[in-house]
């Protein structure tokens, strides 16, 4: 006789399923349930963003620029974030339970129990660039993701500023500012009408503009000259628009040897970045 055991059917799996089921119901084991979706709530009062995150938050209680009216704010969120005395911050604040936040931003966003309602940052004008050497430009990228994930690259690097078209690009939000995982309050934002008329006051101003192109007839880091460098980034699946193609002093590509020949835009980001710094030393 052979004792070899067989290995279950599905049948088999199936009825081992339902008596497991059975034997922790019986036993009162909880049963698991998913949790139920919440969308998110109505948008918050004209002329305010609402934030989350514990990097996002703490980013902007610590920026003196930032104008916060209302947090919602767990026991938890709290102590993480070091706040002993909620009644000290200068503006309304509720400590409540996560699912109170929930009805507010959706169960889809990830507020890690913390919510502000503040006044987004005003934009600066071109006029106002500071003296970094190095700034990223934005040819009409929309998604808040990207441009999150881009902002923090650019503060990480030391990018002094990041300039985007007032058209055709995200404004503040939750989801870029949670991207950007506190970005926001570090880096200064431009947003120009016309790119094309702004990169040329950039070269007015001694940088040299680069466009990222995976056509780009050059590699990237044998097109670097000069002390003032700006990245130029355009739109996924579209790439650069024509105009700031004929605009830009230079389109160069990032050298990829494997068989895949471009990034997202965010991560084309970063690691033109890493370069730029490398040769600005």
């Amino acid at each position: 006789m052979n004792d070899t055991k067989k290995p279950g059917t599905p049948k088999d799996s199936h009825y081992a399923k339902l008596r497991r089921t059975f034997r922790d119901q019986k036993s009162g084991a909880p049963e698991f349930r998913p949790k139920r979706h919440v969308p998110p709530g109505e948008n918050p009062a004209d002329g305010l963003v609402r934030l989350y995150g514990l990097h996002t938050v703490r980013a902007a209680l610590d920026n003196p620029r930032r104008k916060i009216r209302r947090m919602l704010i767990t026991r938890n969120a709290a102590e993480r974030l070091e706040i002993a005395d909620l009644g000290a911050l200068p503006f309304a604040t509720e400590l409540v339970e996560p699912k109170e936040i929930d009805k507010v931003t959706g169960t889809d966003a990830v507020h890690q129990g913390v919510l502000i309602e503040a006044e987004p940052l005003k934009s600066k004008a071109l006029s106002a660039l500071g003296d970094s050497p190095l700034i990223l430009v934005l040819d009409q990228v929309t998604d808040p993701h990207n441009v999150g994930a881009i902002m923090r690259s650019a503060v990480a690097f030391g990018a002094g500023a990041l300039i985007t078209t007032q058209r055709h690009s995200p404004h503040e939000s939750g989801v870029l500012a949670k991207s950007a995982s506190g970005a926001l309050e570090h880096i200064d934002l431009i947003e120009v009408r016309n790119l094309s008329e702004a990169l040329g006051e950039l070269h007015e101003a001694g940088f040299q503009t680069i466009g990222l192109d995976s056509e780009g007839p050059a590699e990237l880091e044998k097109s670097f000259s000069g002390d003032k460098l700006a990245l130029v980034l355009g739109a996924e699946g579209k790439g650069l628009r024509q105009k700031t193609r004929e605009t830009v002093t230079a389109l160069a590509r990032l050298d990829m040897p494997g068989a895949i020949h471009s990034l997202n835009v965010s991560n084309a980001a970063a690691v033109s970045l890493y370069a730029a710094r490398k040769f600005l030393g």
